[in-house]
């Protein structure tokens, strides 16, 4: 398997943990995110995907330049953060935000150092904010 490869897979189990999460704080009231997901499939849809996450992790681990590895754990732990709000039902708007934030923060560090260890030339696409700037609508605050 290609280093190309290992990263891409990694990157995507985590956009997968990512969109369950944020689908299941949907279901808890949380602004921004749509396709609410119930937290009784959305905890086992998690636990199934950090199981694909940690066994992805040993690729990383054994491909990856320093640099790459420590910027995919500091995403990967941002996302268990983030995971939190949904596991123990907090409502804590401002704190949803604030971590879903770092999240894309982390994501880009993660990017940004894979590309350099892959050679690819250029500055990495913009990263988005979050949330978008459409999304910025007068909602209740959970």
């Amino acid at each position: 398997m290609k280093k190309f490869d290992v990263y891409a897979q990694y990157g995507n189990t985590l956009k997968e943990q990512i969109w369950i999460t944020q689908r299941t704080g949907a279901a808890l009231g949380y602004a921004h995110v749509v396709d609410p997901l119930e937290l009784t499939d959305g905890l086992r849809l998690l636990a199934e995907a950090e199981a694909r996450r940690a066994t992805r992790w040993e690729s990383v681990l054994l491909v990856g330049d320093a640099a790459t590895i420590a910027a995919a754990r500091s995403w990967h732990e941002a996302i268990w953060t983030l995971e939190l709000h949904v596991r123990e039902q907090r409502q804590d708007a401002e704190g949803w935000t604030r971590d879903s934030q770092r999240v894309s923060q982390k994501r880009d560090a993660f990017y940004a150092s894979a590309r350099r260890d892959l050679g690819v030339t250029g500055p990495p696409p913009p990263s988005g904010n979050w949330p978008r700037e459409w999304q910025q609508q007068d909602r209740p605050a959970v």
